[in-house]
């Protein structure tokens, strides 16, 4: 007597959705630095960056898409390669470095013994995109002196638009995030500027604690005579 082997039709439909998800490949994405120069000087201005925050819905490794009615679904066949925070990190951190021409750059909260001139928080609470929108950045920085006082800040939206693929995409919000290194190193540069004329003013002496020079004394000869009675 032959036997008939019956599966569960759920068992069947399950396992023809897994062939199906196994047959189709995930793309792996990671942001574009741009074109960043390697900075010669050594002895530059210390910048520290961070903490950089980044909002929760983006802290994931599958990329997401904006639909037409606003609302954010998951890309199933595009992810992140790597953790997108430190990709975000690294591209601010590298294009920060080659303009304003210094390699001492670190990220928050610094190494032993390095003490910043500047320190750059900063907030970015969206960062996404759309086969039909465009790739929008929204932010807010904040820049502190070595002693902790604030020396300015700003919100930005920032807008790009692309081709509507992934990978375009990807690349709009690169630019976005090379923009708003621009904007942050314009910000940076009149503090860093102000503060080493404040260090030149510091090191040159005083003037008006200088002990004024005194002409040599004369004698004061008179021709008078005293008469005496």
């Amino acid at each position: 007597m032959t036997k008939v082997l019956r599966f569960p039709t759920v068992l069947l439909l399950a396992c023809s959705a897994l062939a199906g998800c196994v047959s189709q490949p995930v793309s792996m994405y990671r942001l574009d630095n741009g074109t960043v120069e390697v900075p010669e000087q050594v002895d530059g201005a210390a910048v520290l960056l961070g903490p950089v925050v980044i909002a929760d819905y983006l802290q994931r490794d599958v990329i997401l898409q904006r639909h037409a009615d606003g609302s954010l679904a998951e890309d199933a066949q595009a992810v992140w390669a790597g953790n997108l925070e430190q990709n975000v990190d690294q591209l601010l951190l590298r294009q920060l470095a080659s303009r304003l021409d210094t390699q001492r750059l670190e990220m928050s909260p610094g190494s032993k013994g390095f003490t910043p001139e500047i320190q750059v928080e900063l907030e970015i609470t969206r960062l996404d995109s759309g086969p039909e929108h465009p790739a929008v950045l929204e932010a807010q920085w904040r820049l502190l002196d070595k002693d902790g006082k604030r020396q300015g800040g700003r919100l930005v939206r920032l807008q790009e638009e692309h081709q509507g693929s992934t990978a375009d995409q990807v690349q709009a919000q690169s630019v976005l995030l090379q923009r708003l290194s621009e904007m942050l190193s314009d910000a940076i540069k009149p503090v860093l500027a102000k503060n080493a004329e404040k260090n030149r003013v510091a090191r040159s002496p005083n003037k008006a604690e200088q002990t004024p020079s005194l002409a040599p004394i004369e004698a004061i000869r008179t021709d008078m005579e005293v008469f005496r009675f």
